[in-house]
């Protein structure tokens, strides 16, 4: 059993994926996030503090890297001394040998204005294989009609899933509203013209400004719970719609979830993502915060199998640490990315003993209820924990 704090209850820290899905065209099993050093194949600007980066993935490299549209890598650099990791949602739809992801500069983000600033073609980066469950359920998207609500550099695994869609059938509908301050702003605005143009008929795009005066009044202004309802009354009616992507700050997208089970849809068919900013906390680097036990004082003990290998390790319990700072301390490969709660890479199975997860935006209900758990927002609350990050 655990005791959860929902995406809900309180905003999102860091860059979030979430939501169980399956593939554009049928399931794809999970696969062992690991790290690749992949060179940088191009470094594409898309506005004024945004970047493509291509990524070429070499053969021997082909199995580990094929994804779905809608799902995110985490990359890892060292800079000033320091380890690094932040996630990403690729940008395209799968290719063999490349992938892509869009980096937006945030104010004082140090990994963010590196790429921006010192990556260029050639440079190694270490890449996880690709994870993420926001992608479609449909396994046949003929005559299916997708929507997509985005802001900011949320349109970045929408960019994907739309062509994806788009693609696979040729009676696929997609209809996409994207929100930002000004044109300036948008990235990939080419991009979604060019799609727009090849698929006129079956692809709605509506650019929203907030700070920005434009000819519709409905596309002119933040999207507050008014806005959206008309919006569902005039663009959109909930009724011709079979799923919903939601990628954007955590006030849209709740506002969004929430209005849209006002309406009657049901939540099994809305997917969301976050995309918040905020430097990750512990663990630091990938060796887990260090903790000093105390003499005689109570401990948990924890043990943990990863690639079919058991260790285990002891939590004092004046050190208030996670299950993965505790799992890293003694070793090093298990794997996360964001450390807030929010992407689902250190997602494992609790086997025996209770946790207390202070914030959770991956795992849906259903995956609470069978016993998963991300590792790093999960503190013990009983002597011995369990936990399986292979099932």
């Amino acid at each position: 059993m655990t005791d959860v704090t929902t995406a809900d209850s309180s905003p999102a820290h860091q860059v979030a994926r979430s939501f169980l899905a399956g593939a554009v065209g049928g399931p794809k099993p999970r696969h062992r996030a690991r790290f690749h050093t992949l060179a940088v194949a191009d470094v594409r600007p898309l506005t004024d503090d945004a970047v493509e980066v291509t990524f070429a993935v070499p053969d021997d490299l082909h199995d580990d890297y094929g994804y779905l549209a809608g799902q995110h890598v985490a990359l890892r650099v060292t800079l000033e001394g320091q380890e690094l990791r932040r996630s990403y949602s690729l940008c395209r739809p799968p290719e063999g040998g490349r992938l892509s992801v869009a980096i937006k500069r945030d104010l004082g983000g140090q990994f963010s204005t590196w790429a921006q600033t010192e990556l260029h073609p050639g440079d190694p980066i270490d890449v996880m294989s690709p994870q993420g469950t926001f992608t479609t359920q449909l396994e046949d998207l003929d005559g299916r009609h997708l929507v997509g609500i985005a802001a900011g550099s949320g349109i970045t695994p929408l960019m994907a899933l739309a062509t994806a869609v788009l693609e696979r059938s040729e009676t696929s509908r997609f209809t996409l509203v994207y929100t930002n301050r000004s044109r300036t702003d948008v990235m990939f605005l080419d991009d979604l013209a060019d799609l727009k143009d090849r698929y006129p008929a079956r692809l709605a795009l509506h650019h929203v400004l907030s700070r920005e005066q434009r000819t519709a009044p409905l596309l002119s202004g933040r999207i507050d719970e008014q806005k959206l309802r008309t919006m569902l009354d005039v663009l959109i009616r909930p009724a011709t719609v079979d799923e919903w992507f939601l990628c954007g700050p955590f006030d849209l997208v709740q506002l969004c979830r929430d209005t849209l089970t006002d309406v009657g849809v049901d939540r099994a068919h809305i997917r969301h993502e976050l995309f918040t900013t905020g430097e990750p906390g512990h663990p630091v680097g990938s060796a887990g915060r260090p903790v000093i036990a105390v003499p005689d004082e109570p401990v948990c003990h924890i043990r943990f199998t990863l690639d079919g290998q058991s260790a285990d390790v002891d939590s004092p319990a004046s050190a208030h640490e996670t299950i993965l700072n505790a799992a890293l301390r003694i070793r090093p490969d298990v794997p996360y990315a964001c450390a807030g709660g929010v992407c689902g890479t250190c997602r494992a199975h609790l086997v025996e003993g209770d946790v207390r997860m202070t914030e959770n935006y991956a795992l849906e209900p259903e995956e609470l209820e069978r016993g998963y758990i991300l590792t790093c927002q999960s503190h013990p609350t009983t002597d011995r924990v369990v936990v399986d990050y292979d099932v």
